[in-house]
């Protein structure tokens, strides 16, 4: 049984993934599924984060090494875990059999504006604005990255409740705005299956970012509707329904079974 590995966004930790881990799981009948922080951000906030996609790359795969759990590994991640695991893909091909990238961006595929929408940038200058405190700076990334309503009230007090208990300072935020900024995937596809993932509605990331990486690398794309940039919190059932469907479409194109 293969263990899949999560990986988060930019100032976003392990306990943003909310109830879709366990989600997953059903979908992807797995017990196996390692959520790593990246450097700065949850358990390791103290740490200062790294201003490169190749550090970052370095970190994983120590703290994977460290879990003991055998490779290879299926990696699911979004936004600059997303680029994290893509570099770590085209790295190492021999750690990773199944890549699904949701809500990514980088370049050459995509340029500064459609990675980061203008239409957001003041929303951002506003959180970083309210960094500190935490209730005004989670609803403002809430409005950003989240188009699905429901839940709304226990969303804030839990994010706010892991903004204050593991803070990510802003020089940490920085470096890793800096990190992603400049991740150039260059022209080499990884080796292995993928899926990207993205959302029609969201107000982040424009959406052609991932229409034209599937395209370049001969990726299957799948497009939510109406999900805003974190699509995990908006749909994990549509989500992770996706990644299950995918999985044996792949596998039977390969010619493998896993």
């Amino acid at each position: 049984m293969s263990t899949w590995i999560l990986l988060r966004g930019l100032t976003r930790e392990t306990r943003h993934w909310g109830r879709f881990p366990a989600i997953l799981r059903d979908a992807v009948r797995t017990d196996s599924v390692l959520q790593l922080d990246l450097p700065g951000n949850g358990a390791l906030a103290d740490q200062r984060a790294p201003a490169d996609v190749a550090a970052m790359v370095g970190f994983v795969r120590l703290a994977v090494s460290q879990s003991s759990v055998p490779g290879p590994y299926r990696v699911l991640a979004m936004s600059l875990g997303g680029m994290v695991a893509t570099a770590w893909a085209q790295q190492y091909p021999d750690d990773i059999e199944r890549l699904v990238l949701i809500n990514t961006s980088m370049r050459p595929f995509s340029s500064m504006t459609e990675r980061l929408r203008p239409q957001a940038w003041p929303g951002l200058l506003r959180v970083a604005r309210d960094w500190r405190r935490a209730s005004e700076a989670e609803a403002g990334i809430h409005r950003l990255t989240c188009n699905n309503p429901a839940g709304l009230a226990d969303d804030l007090a839990a994010w706010r409740a892991i903004h204050e208990s593991a803070p990510v300072s802003r020089a940490n935020a920085l470096r890793q705005l800096w990190a992603a900024a400049r991740f150039d995937a260059g022209t080499t596809a990884p080796r292995c299956g993928t899926l990207v993932l993205s959302s029609a509605a969201d107000q982040l990331v424009n959406p052609v970012c991932s229409t034209r990486l599937a395209a370049a690398w001969g990726a299957t794309h799948l497009q939510h509707p109406s999900a805003g940039h974190d699509l995990p919190h908006d749909d994990p059932v549509w989500t992770s329904e996706a990644v299950g469907a995918w999985l044996p479409e792949i596998a039977d194109a390969a010619g493998n079974r896993f």
